[in-house]
């Protein structure tokens, strides 16, 4: 995602991926709403097409009843997609604008100095110096770039350990679990679960509460995770045939802070968490539509002085959050006593239709607010969709009005016609008829965060995002920095 956000953005990027080839495996089943719309914002929903399977349920620690998610005020509220896939459209969006992926080059080494960043690389046929003007470390949990910089990574380890298995030759039918709405299983001694990921398999989860984590431990064999199954279920998958099989714990960690100079991380390289709930696929693309843009206004160098900064200072509590969220469900998913009493209380509160719309809007992504220093309902939200009306006619949205990653100041009321013009190197300015929550005027940063909205002049939302007005000829007339940003892994 983040390839693609600065390829748009005219930065030339190249994807150093340590796989050769893509494993297929899909940890993520799913993405929430928030993720949807920073998607449908860069046209990619169209990308998916019908691969993505467009639902309103959701849950919170799979709590009886889940979540209704069809009370949100947003036209996707979830999706099930495989990661995998997940993987492959973001990967050919990125190629298609430009980004240079290079699979099977691993960073082994980086000297960060002012003026660019230097990194030694074992590719394929052999080591290689490359530099760029920035680097970006996506390379996951245990990211090569956050040790080579000197990142701190503080946290929780974990404490328990969930073996998961994707079998063929099963239907969810063939495993009798409860059902409230998602298949699961609690007891005193562990929980089981199940998904269906793709078509013709299914996914089960196993945790003991007895069996403690093999820190460094690969993954189970079958055997092991049909054996958890039916030690806590009654339930015999070994008829199945295993597609993959893998286990995961519930540490916690994040990063001290996302830049250090030139070496910034996004993604799972910066955070970590117990995967309850399909929240680090949503995070780490919130990272990367954050910081796309950002970087490829320091790179072309119209950036104000703090942009860069703004990563951290948004992107470090949004993560801190999720975090929370997902510490919360794990305490609900876990042995101990008096959890199943208060797994029964949580779930009757989170019936209530205020509680049940807040826990959405948490787990969706929904609730994200940026501090862009503008009062009102709107600044610091992502832009609520809503339907436009151009003046010639034609139907729009929102979100359509992003898909070229520039800034966009929406004209609803007439009167801001000329706002944005000595920015209009960085900014597009677009006349609308439609509503969105009364504002005469908005203005919409690359990343589809309100920067401002109201009826007076965004000169100074303008200056904070965008820089300085144009004063000579636009950026796109003068020598395009020739500058690359390096990132590891694809994501």
């Amino acid at each position: 995602m983040l390839a693609g956000e600065l390829a748009l953005a005219g930065v030339g990027v190249t994807v150093l991926e340590r796989l050769p080839e893509p494993t297929g495996q899909s940890r993520a089943p799913g993405v929430y709403a928030g993720t949807l719309r920073y998607w449908d914002q860069r046209d990619l929903l169209r990308r998916f097409g019908d691969r993505l399977r467009v639902g309103a349920h959701g849950h919170f620690a799979l709590l009886p009843g889940g979540l209704d998610l069809g009370v949100l005020d947003t036209p996707r509220a979830a999706a099930l997609v495989p990661q995998a896939t997940v993987e492959e459209v973001l990967l050919r969006w990125a190629r298609d604008l430009g980004a240079v992926v290079r699979r099977g080059h691993e960073v082994t080494g980086l000297d960060a100095g002012p003026d660019g960043v230097e990194l030694a690389v074992s590719g394929p046929d052999g080591p290689y110096a490359l530099r760029a003007s920035h680097v970006v470390g996506c390379d996951g949990g245990r990211s090569a770039v956050r040790d080579l910089a000197g990142f701190a990574f503080p946290g929780t380890p974990a404490t328990v350990d969930v073996l998961l298995a994707d079998v063929a030759g099963l239907a969810p039918e063939d495993v009798p679990l409860p059902r409230d709405p998602f298949p699961f299983l609690r007891t005193e001694r562990g929980w089981v679960g199940l998904s269906v990921v793709a078509p013709g398999s299914v996914r089960l989860f196993a945790c003991d509460f007895a069996r403690p984590p093999v820190r460094g431990a690969g993954p189970p064999s079958f055997a092991e995770v049909a054996a958890a199954v039916r030690d806590l279920s009654g339930v015999d998958i070994s008829a199945g045939t295993p597609l993959w099989v893998s286990r995961f714990g519930n540490t916690t960690r994040q990063v001290d802070a996302l830049r250090r100079g030139r070496v910034l991380l996004a993604g799972d390289a910066a955070h970590v968490h117990p995967p309850f709930g399909g929240q680090g696929i949503g995070l780490g693309i919130a990272d990367a539509v954050n910081l796309g843009w950002k970087l490829a206004a320091r790179v072309r160098g119209w950036a104000p002085p703090d942009l860069l900064n703004s990563y951290d200072a948004e992107r470090g509590p949004a993560a801190a959050r999720v975090l929370a969220l997902t510490r919360a469900q794990d305490a609900l998913m876990q042995g101990g006593a008096g959890v199943a009493s208060l797994r029964d209380f949580v779930a009757d509160l989170a019936a209530l239709p205020e509680a049940n719309r807040r826990l959405a809007a948490e787990v969706t992504g929904l609730t994200l607010r940026h501090d862009v220093g503008e009062d009102g309902p709107l600044p610091g939200r992502l832009v609520p969709h809503r339907e436009l009306t151009a003046p010639d006619g034609t139907p729009t949205t929102t979100s359509a009005l992003l898909r070229r990653g520039r800034g966009v100041l929406v004209d609803l009321d007439g009167r801001h016609a000329d706002a944005a013009a000595p920015w209009r190197d960085r900014v597009d300015t677009v006349a609308a008829r439609g509503a969105v929550e009364g504002a005469p005027a908005l203005l919409l940063r690359p990343d589809g965060h309100v920067a401002w909205a109201g009826a007076g002049s965004p000169e100074r939302a303008l200056r904070r995002w965008f820089g300085e007005p144009l004063t000579g000829p636009p950026l796109t007339d003068r020598t395009a920095p020739s500058r690359a940003v390096a990132t590891e892994g694809a994501r």
